[in-house]
């Protein structure tokens, strides 16, 4: 199976909501393996997004897919804005007459959710405006999207989400939370069923305990090289991956000829690194949903043996 620089030569893909996090990671590694990437999103060196963010822009993503190997667009687009959007597409149909990958892993709705309260105690506005942010952001994006990629048998699509379809059985609360979560893995059911005639695969794709610069500088304050010291405030954080991991899970999927044995199926980071055979910065597999499920949710110690 062809992986690795080259594999996506000629490929054109578009991440939507490339800023930071899994969505830059992917967005470089799709580059690094030789395809065209669009990256978007709304923070720019000249405007900071609602996140709030200002050191991570898409012009920075671009130059870092362009150091990889690849060939980076910036394109600033706020995704719940259907015009943008569409002359966004319009903008890759012009300049490159196809789209060949489209990842939809537009979020940025942290700063909104109030993680212990009950949905009747949740601000409301919030909500919603986490629903438009995680669920209508996406459903924009393929509306204009998926006919351009669409035009050739091959296309691929992948809904990001955070957490596998076993995994999310399980209340992810809060309420609004746990339907911005669940929704990207009904997208890819149900568009699977939709695309297969194009010859085009839908899937959701998640990455484990992900260390996004968020949760490195903010929640643990840690930097990347020194991310083990987190495990001092919670010793399960030993469990996690970087950004990185799940930019090559789907580089790989990306490569793969028989891709469509996984229309419609939840994925994540961890099992497409038993099946492809890559592995985190460190060398090794973390498999961070077994371990959440079989070890965090048994109430066993943490103990990463065995699960990376």
């Amino acid at each position: 199976m062809e992986q690795g620089k080259g594999a996506l030569e000629g490929r054109v893909a578009l991440v939507a909501g490339a800023t930071r996090g899994s969505g830059r990671a992917m967005a470089v590694e799709l580059g690094r393996a030789g395809a065209t990437v669009y990256a978007t999103g709304r923070t720019t060196r000249a405007h900071t997004s609602e996140v709030g963010r200002a050191a991570e822009t898409i012009e920075e993503t671009a130059e870092l897919i362009e150091e990889a190997g690849g060939t980076g667009i910036a394109v600033p687009t706020d995704h719940l804005v259907p015009e943008q959007v569409r002359a966004l597409t319009e903008r890759i149909d012009r300049e490159q007459g196809r789209l060949d990958i489209l990842v939809n892993d537009i979020w940025g709705g942290d700063h909104l959710v109030g993680w212990s309260d009950k949905m009747w105690e949740h601000d409301l506005a919030d909500g919603l405006r986490i629903l438009r942010l995680g669920v209508e952001t996406h459903i924009i994006t393929s509306h204009y999207a998926l006919p351009l990629l669409t035009r050739r048998p091959g296309g691929l699509l992948v809904e990001v989400t955070d957490g596998t379809e076993e995994y999310n059985r399980n209340y992810r609360q809060p309420f609004y939370y746990d339907l911005a979560k669940y929704a990207p893995l009904r997208m890819a059911h149900g568009l699977a069923g939709e695309l297969a005639e194009y010859g085009a695969t839908a899937v959701c794709l998640t990455p484990g305990w992900l260390r996004s610069e968020a949760m490195l500088d903010t929640h643990f304050k840690v930097t990347e090289a020194d991310w083990r010291k987190g495990c001092e405030q919670d010793p399960h954080f030993a469990i996690s991956e970087s950004p990185v991991y799940v930019g090559r899970a789907l580089a790989a999927l990306a490569a793969d000829p028989e891709r469509e044995r996984f229309r419609g199926r939840s994925l994540s980071s961890g099992g497409l690194a038993q099946e492809y055979g890559f592995t985190d910065t460190d060398g090794s597999r973390p498999d961070a949903w077994r371990y959440l499920i079989e070890v965090v949710q048994a109430g066993k110690p943490a103990d990463v043996t065995g699960y990376r």
